[in-house]
This record gives C-alpha cells, sequence and structure tokens, in this order.
C-alpha cells in the first residue's frame, strides 16, 4: 500500500489541483510570507527558520528537507475559514495549504508539542 499512499499524497497534480497552483501563484506574492516561499513542480516550498518544507498542492501533505521526513500536521476541528471571508470557499484544500505556510513559515513560533517534535527531529 505504501506506493498507493505515496501516489495519492505526493503524486502528479489533476486539473483541479493545477488550477489551485495558478491561485497559490497569484496570491502568494501578496502575503507578509511571500518572501518565504517558492514553487518548484507541484510544491509549495515554505523556508522556515528551523527546516525547509514542501507542500503538496494536491493533498497539502508536507515532506521536510534535507530528506523528505513526512510533516504530519492535522487540521483543527474548528473551521476559522467560516469566520473569514475567502474567495475560494469552495476549496477547501487551498485554505488548509494556506494556513499550513502560515504555519511553517514562522516554525520557531511553533507551540504545539506534537508538530514540534516532528521538526527537531
Amino acid at each position: 500500500y505504501q506506493g498507493y499512499w505515496e501516489s495519492q499524497a505526493f503524486g502528479d497534480l489533476g486539473a483541479f489541483a493545477k488550477n489551485r497552483k495558478e491561485v497559490l501563484q497569484d496570491i502568494i506574492p501578496k502575503l507578509n510570507i511571500a518572501d518565504k516561499c517558492s514553487f518548484e513542480d507541484k510544491f509549495l516550498i515554505v523556508n522556515g527558520k528551523l527546516r525547509t518544507y514542501k507542500i503538496h498542492i494536491g493533498s497539502g501533505n508536507i515532506l521536510m528537507q534535507p530528506n523528505d521526513q513526512y510533516l504530519c500536521i492535522v487540521p483543527s476541528g474548528t473551521n476559522a475559514a467560516n469566520k473569514v471571508y475567502l474567495p475560494f470557499k469552495d476549496d477547501t484544500m487551498l485554505s488548509i495549504i494556506l494556513s499550513k505556510a502560515f504555519l511553517l513559515a514562522n516554525d520557531t513560533d511553533i507551540t504545539d508539542q506534537t508538530i514540534v517534535s516532528q521538526i527537531r527531529r
């Protein structure tokens, strides 16, 4: 099952994800984390102070450099997207990717011990 999981978690981008990438390429330069972000193939690259992170634009899954170690970040049960106007409300994955990018761009400020322990491994 490992091969199947990897193809789903980090495989090629489908049409919807390709559209998401275009939206991200338009949004990211306007954000205060723009200088920490870039794009590489199917990933949004986020340069934190502790690590560099590759967020898959299709699945929202994260790999950490230097060895592509998987980073598990599960969205909280609250839906913050309902509290803020987002022009892409029908694409929850876009919201998840953006929230992960903001979190990881400031990785030294993360206090959740489950996430911190993975990053500092």
